[in-house]
């Protein structure tokens, strides 16, 4: 059964736009881990699910970024859920999907290596669904899922996106950590009104990753189209479809009077997404940055992949121990305002990496 609108779906990620380049101050993946505290020399062992719905990989460009870290390349196997397979673009242009690829992997990778020194064991799942992805890799035994693609609830409908939370719920049930960009839009994530929230970042047993700019000596809420609701920039909010959650202790209500969502809040937790403060990364035979919350899923696998395997929901250990995070507390994304405390744009906050460890 189909249970996502996935020809409606997109992956969360943003091309730093050339007129930026030369202001640009782009982090590769070890330094960026350096910057949020990441524990070293945990045992590891977890394995790294990465769900995606189109492009591919080569092994060429994998190897080249991470002996240019001088890390071990993972060992990534291919498992397709539906007939969907790796097809890099073989023309050697670097179509989105691909980008989205060698993103997912390489942040996931090298996030991993910095908390273990271990080279990552990463199981790529193509297909055409992101439920019976995740399905599949918490029967394959894998301990955490990032998942990069989504799109607003007011597409999915309420049936489809109760159908990927029951999925979602089920693999934490079974031990398996789920994380998901919460969208590059704003606060409308693109859809019909100013404030929407993205599935599967709003399923409540799904961990929803929000973005900042991050430099090194300041961290607010990414958005780079100011004081506009669809722009470029972190998506957050309230959802329409799933309650609110018990466990997202000290979540603020929605604005009065609002006429947007008023349950579950989105996202959960953050990290760096502006391409201003992107990620450098290897695909199709070079280098170039990139951003969008779709790197902060995988920057969170990696990590929690560190901590061990079948570590299951944690996302209310999370909200219980606001601590381990860096608080955002300046910027909008839209309709909505970070200050003290979570907030509708970065959630807890960015990741003090050490303090999540000693969590777990």
């Amino acid at each position: 059964m189909r249970h996502s609108p996935t020809h409606r779906c997109k992956s969360y990620l943003k091309h730093l736009k050339p007129e930026l380049a030369a202001r640009a101050t782009p982090w590769n993946v070890p330094n960026l881990c350096a910057a949020y505290n990441w524990p070293s020399h945990l045992t590891g062992g977890g394995i790294i699910a990465i769900v995606e719905l189109g492009g591919g990989w080569v092994s060429s460009d994998i190897a080249a970024f991470f002996q240019s870290l001088g890390q071990p390349t993972p060992s990534i196997t291919d498992v397709s859920v539906d007939g969907t397979q790796n097809q890099p673009n073989q023309g050697g242009a670097a179509g989105d999907a691909d980008v989205e690829v060698a993103l997912d992997i390489e942040v996931a990778g090298a996030s991993y290596f910095a908390a273990t020194g271990q080279a990552a064991t990463i199981r790529m799942y193509w297909s055409q669904d992101i439920a019976s992805a995740v399905k599949m890799a918490a029967g394959d035994g894998c301990d955490v899922c990032s998942i990069s693609w989504g799109a607003d609830e007011a597409n999915w409908g309420k049936t489809a996106a109760e159908q990927m939370e029951a999925t979602a719920a089920a693999a934490t049930q079974g031990g398996m950590v789920v994380f998901a960009a919460s969208g590059d839009n704003d606060s409308s994530d693109g859809g019909p009104t100013p404030a929407n929230v993205d599935v599967p970042s709003s399923c409540p047993h799904v961990i929803g990753c929000g973005g900042t700019n991050k430099t090194s000596a300041s961290e607010t809420v990414w958005n780079d189209n100011p004081g506009q609701t669809n722009g470029e920039g972190t998506g957050g909010g309230y959802s329409t479809i799933f309650p609110v959650q018990s466990f997202q202790v000290g979540a603020p209500a929605p604005p009065a009077g609002s006429t947007a969502g008023k349950g579950r809040m989105v996202p959960d937790v953050a990290g760096d997404a502006d391409p201003q403060t992107g990620y450098t990364i290897f695909v199709h035979g070079s280098s170039t940055v990139v951003g969008g919350t779709s790197a902060v899923a995988p920057l969170y696998a990696g990590l929690f992949a560190a901590f061990g395997t079948k570590l299951g929901f944690v996302t209310p250990k999370l909200w219980q121990n606001p601590g381990a995070f860096h608080d955002i507390i300046q910027g909008s994304n839209g309709f909505y305002s970070a200050g003290p405390g979570p907030d509708p744009c970065s959630g807890l906050g960015s990741p003090i990496g050490a303090r999540i460890a000693k969590l777990f």
